[in-house]
């Protein structure tokens, strides 16, 4: 018996199990994991911009029958975005009014457009004193100003 002993070998432990590859259960989780990220994101996303589509869609909607109703209408839509985004912005008027709009965009309201946003609850609804240009400049200023706040 002691004849065999030199070809005896040690006792070798085997391999540790590998994580890798993974079972496929594990890529499902995986998978669901991903897909619950992006689900997430997408929500996120569409809050972020349905507000932007929402304000501008509004935009499109008021009339241009009556220039002094319709600047109004945009100094409304611009007020309830401040009353979302900017709550100090709520309470401002006049002259502060157009200013802070002013802070808060990269290309300046022109001061025809201004004084329009700014004077219109003072103004008869049938008055003349405005022009649609002048509308139409606080029309685009407001889109522009939607797309950079919202």
């Amino acid at each position: 018996m002691q004849d065999n002993l030199p070809e005896l070998r040690d006792i070798h432990l085997p391999d540790g199990v590998s994580p890798f590859p993974l079972a496929w259960e594990w890529w499902l989780v995986l998978a669901g994991i991903v897909l619950l990220f992006l689900v997430i994101q997408f929500i996120l996303y569409l809050r972020r911009y349905s507000k932007a589509r929402y304000a501008l869609k509004l935009l499109e909607e008021i009339s241009s029958e009556n220039v002094v109703v319709a600047a109004k209408q945009i100094s409304e839509i611009l007020r309830r975005i401040c009353i979302l985004k900017y709550k100090e912005a709520a309470a401002l008027f006049g002259n502060e009014w157009g200013e802070f709009l002013n802070q808060k965009t990269k290309k300046p309201l022109e001061k025809k457009a201004a004084e329009l946003l700014i004077n219109a609850p003072y103004i008869p609804e049938k008055s003349q004193v405005y022009s649609m240009q002048d509308l139409e400049n606080l029309r685009e200023f407001c889109k522009k100003w939607i797309g950079e706040n919202l």
